[in-house]
């Protein structure tokens, strides 16, 4: 194995200007850590966020930074404490440093990858997955509900209509026009064009709204719902005030635990849930993989590819 790698990392916060590929020394590993070779990283919204500096102040990172949370690859070595995972193997899940051809992963946070399961996909699901996991048991998703996901096309959006639809909830999926045939092919009963502002007629009275978009969309949310539902963004901070007012309740959500990650693969296997691609960049491009990411369009999750 080579002594050094690459990697795309930013030394300053600021635009995608700021990323640059360059050669850097292996890391050298923690007793319970593995070296992934990575195949495909995934690009999502946290990670240009990150360098814009927009979570300096509550989630600073040690500059220069390499970003991406989700990989998929092939484990290249192992911490002297790993037993769970060994050199060679196929893995997805969780890493540090993603957009790189190696990233360092605890070996709890990677799980072996399904042979059924292509690298692309298996790129696509980590943190997606697990953060819709999280956002839909924050809401109390059961049998009957009716559940409004807004930005249902996208990485995080696409799971929780699907995680809502199989506990047997109505869902509503707000996308782009061109995303609504697929937002429905993910089990909602409903998908709305948020452009053309016509949620509040055909989504009144939820019991549920899981915000994936933030802003006026979240804004907007609390009059979505019904007396007693619940408000569950991931894209922005909640109202206990306006809550309040509406007499609903509002949870600010996170990623999930990695646990997850096996019966997320499993569902995955056996075709009870999927995934989706959006576009694949090469790992030199990365700024424009960051730049289509900010945009907010799109469905699936973009993806580098790095080997």
């Amino acid at each position: 194995m080579a002594e050094s790698y690459k990697a795309v990392r930013f030394h300053e916060y600021g635009g995608s200007d700021k990323l640059a590929l360059e050669s850097i020394p292996l890391p050298e590993l923690k007793s319970d850590e593995v070296l992934i070779e990575v195949h495909f990283a995934g690009v999502n919204p946290v990670d240009w966020k990150i360098r814009a500096g927009y979570l300096k102040d509550f989630m600073p990172v040690p500059l220069p930074f390499i970003p991406g949370i989700d990989v998929s690859g092939i484990v290249a070595n192992v911490g002297s404490g790993v037993t769970n995972l060994t050199k060679g193997q196929a893995v997805f899940g969780i890493a540090s440093g993603g957009y790189a051809e190696y990233a360092v992963a605890k070996s709890d946070d990677v799980i072996p990858k399904p042979e059924g399961l292509s690298f692309e996909l298996a790129a696509t699901v980590a943190l997606g997955s697990l953060t819709a996991w999280k956002a839909v048991e924050d809401a109390g998703v059961k049998k009957g509900q009716t559940v409004v996901v807004q930005g249902a096309a996208g990485g995080v959006g696409m799971f929780a209509v699907q995680f809502a639809h199989r506990k047997g909830a109505t869902v509503i999926g707000t996308a782009s026009a061109d995303n609504l045939a697929f937002v429905k092919s993910l089990g909602a009963e409903k998908a709305v064009d948020y452009r053309k502002g016509s949620l509040e007629a055909e989504a009144r009275d939820a019991d549920a709204v899981i915000d994936l978009v933030g802003g006026d969309a979240l804004e907007k949310a609390y009059g979505l719902l019904k007396k007693g539902g619940t408000l569950v963004s991931v894209a922005g901070q909640v109202s206990e005030a306006k809550a309040k007012e509406f007499g609903i309740t509002a949870i600010g959500s996170m990623r999930g635990p990695t646990v997850h990650l096996k019966a997320i693969a499993e569902l995955l296997e056996k075709k009870g849930i999927r995934s989706e691609v959006g576009k694949i960049f090469p790992l030199s491009e990365a700024a424009a993989a960051q730049d289509l990411s900010q945009t907010g369009h799109g469905r699936g999750r973009i993806l580098l590819k790095v080997k």
